[in-house]
């Protein structure tokens, strides 16, 4: 089939839903058509709910050299009122849609970038999915024996950073706290509402927010904010107000950069559950990225770019490809509108890493 150019293909992607939820083997059987010549390494796995799922490692040329990454799932349609999957380019040369700069354009550059360079030049790219939810594309690529083979200097993760390079970010452990009721009519009296014993443990979550927030000790003056996040959502399974909580459950994510040990935090979120009684898990993504001003990748991207590295307190893929290669966040569009109900990029920013990406593969 005839290549799909650089608009054309990016609108294509953001056409294909792919939230992380659903299988993402249309957007990825997509992908690959789009990589004529490039050898494909297919990793198939099956997420916890028991779906499908595949990331793709491409490879062309000799080995060595640098490689660009990318996700192929998107985040819920939360708060949308017009179709979050119509891939609208409007007059302004704008594309809009769920999942258009976070991040299926900047795929679709990574991916026009690749194609475009000659064939004697090394190329990878690392097409992944699940990191807006687990991360579990990206840690079977950074295993991945074929990926450790290419001899990669160093990993372009091509998310929306205006094109200036960011050369460290935040990583994240994600608690789970439940508590457990007995459902009933609530005139009855006989029911237990779990969110009772809930109520104990999010008091003691307000107090570990509130410190993270207000005490310098926690605080890493590199990043903006410098506190570290901890955000809680609260979850009563559909329970209807006349009705007692059979369960309870409070999400949280606590955010925390290279020089902060999450291990304080981690042991205070399990004290305050034994004391409520109620039982909680915990998830860590892998370590906080951060290269230092020096290192070759972040001068070389300073140097391509004319602009200054900095930290970015969100979280990529970074925190597990770093096994694989040095990373730097490297990408087109603006974090601003990710995860809204307005997210777009512009046509001319995605060209513009298109030749960004060329001219940094050139130097590998």
């Amino acid at each position: 089939m005839p290549l799909t150019p650089l608009p054309a293909l990016a609108q294509a992607l953001v056409r294909i839903d792919s939230r992380s939820r659903l299988s993402n083997l249309p957007v990825a059987d997509r992908v690959e058509a789009e990589l004529p010549g490039f050898h494909i390494e297919r990793l198939d796995y099956t997420d916890a709910a028991g779906v499908q799922k595949r990331c793709l490692i491409a490879h062309r040329g000799p080995p060595g050299g640098y490689a660009l990454s990318g996700h192929m799932d998107t985040v819920p349609e939360t708060g949308w009122t017009n179709d979050p999957w119509s891939g609208a380019i409007d007059a302004e040369g704008i594309l809009h849609g769920l999942g258009s700069v976070d991040m299926k354009g900047p795929v679709a550059a990574c991916i026009v970038a690749a194609r475009e360079c000659p064939p004697e030049t090394p190329v990878t790219l690392l097409i992944t999915t699940d990191e807006e939810s687990t991360k579990a594309g990206a840690r079977a690529v950074a295993a991945s024996p074929y990926a450790r083979s290419l001899g990669l200097k160093g990993i372009i993760v091509a998310e929306p950073t205006g094109l200036a390079p960011v050369r460290g970010h935040r990583a994240h452990v994600a608690f789970t706290a439940v508590a457990e009721g007995v459902q009933a009519h609530s005139s009855t009296g006989k029911g237990v509402n779990a969110n009772w014993a809930l109520i104990p443990f999010l008091a003691e979550m307000k107090e570990i927010f509130t410190r993270l927030r207000t005490d310098p000790a926690w605080f890493d003056t590199a990043y903006d904010p410098p506190f570290s996040d901890f955000n809680l959502v609260i979850d009563n399974h559909g329970t209807a107000v006349n009705v007692t909580a059979a369960r309870a459950t409070a999400l949280i994510k606590f955010r925390y950069s290279h020089r902060i040990d999450p291990t304080p935090i981690i042991d205070a979120v399990r004290g305050a559950a034994d004391r409520a009684g109620i039982n909680v898990t915990w998830a860590l993504e892998g370590t906080p990225p951060e290269l230092p001003l020096d290192h070759p990748l972040i001068r070389l991207c300073v140097a391509e770019t004319g602009q200054q590295a900095t930290t970015v307190p969100f979280g990529t893929d970074a925190s597990e490809l770093q096994a694989l290669a040095p990373c730097v966040i490297l990408g087109p569009g603006s974090i601003a509108t990710a995860h809204t109900p307005h997210e777009h990029v512009s046509l001319s920013d995605l060209a513009k890493a298109v030749d960004l990406y060329k001219r940094l593969l050139a130097t590998g």
